[in-house]
């Protein structure tokens, strides 16, 4: 199928491929060995606001030497859950990795896996930002889509306040709305309660998390502003509520 696939009814290819890339955890990275072969190994992974995946690899890692010579990798991120391994969807970036130091990488990397705070700062550790070229969708049987990179990606053309505020928006919303985070992972997300957390806010949605659980709502329209952030995040709450009454 080489489109997004909303033929098939009650599928949109486009929605699920960013959920995926937004919710995912950890996946199998494949990169080129000095031969030439594919190496796939597992990595943690993060996401830009964009949603371009970020690694934080070590330079004694043969990946991250493969990385180093040639950065054309593909990225395979799988949902997990009982029975046949094959009916639950999957996503497969395709794109160029690039070497980063950019404050924000790490704020949002350490965010989605505090564990890492414990070799971070290691001299052989960096950070790579993968740029998102393609992708390939398997939703379950009978359900693919070739995506683009302008697919996944989220938007941020005029999202330059919002980036600068997401910092202390996430900072804001974790010490002070945990009822209403709470609200957004259950009411939306399906989610069970319990101490939920944001990770991160991009103008598509929120990311969530619970221990090594994710969540992640949609805003119903783009948010480009922390003032459009604000409204959209106090509506939630409300219909949430309001559905609950």
């Amino acid at each position: 199928m080489d489109k997004p696939g909303q033929a098939i009814q009650g599928f949109d290819g486009v929605a699920l491929g960013k959920h995926l890339l937004r919710t995912i955890r950890s996946g199998a990275l494949a990169t080129l060995d000095s031969q030439g072969f594919p190496f796939a190994t597992l990595v943690t992974v993060a996401t830009d606001i964009d949603g371009s995946p970020i690694l934080l690899t070590s330079r004694l890692s043969s990946h991250t030497a493969n990385l180093e010579r040639e950065p054309q990798v593909s990225l395979l991120l799988a949902q997990t859950g009982k029975g046949d391994p094959l009916a639950h969807p999957r996503l497969t970036v395709i794109g160029r990795a690039e070497r980063t130091d950019l404050p924000r990488i790490r704020a949002r990397f350490l965010a989605r896996h505090p564990k890492a705070e414990l070799y971070v700062d290691f001299p052989d550790f960096s950070f790579w930002r993968l740029e998102i070229l393609a992708g390939h969708l398997n939703g379950g049987f009978a359900k693919a889509a070739t995506l683009s990179g302008a697919d996944l990606r989220t938007d941020v053309s005029r999202a330059e306040t919002l980036i600068e505020a997401e910092a202390s928006a996430v900072a804001h919303m974790n010490e002070d709305y945990r009822e209403a985070l709470q609200l957004y992972a259950t009411h939306f997300a399906g989610a069970a309660p319990g101490a939920w957390r944001t990770t991160g806010l991009d103008p598509d949605g929120i990311d969530l998390m619970l221990g090594d659980q994710t969540a992640r709502v949609a805003f119903p329209e783009p948010v480009v502003n922390p003032e459009k952030l604000r409204l959209a995040l106090k509506n939630l709450a409300q219909q949430a509520r309001d559905d609950l009454a």
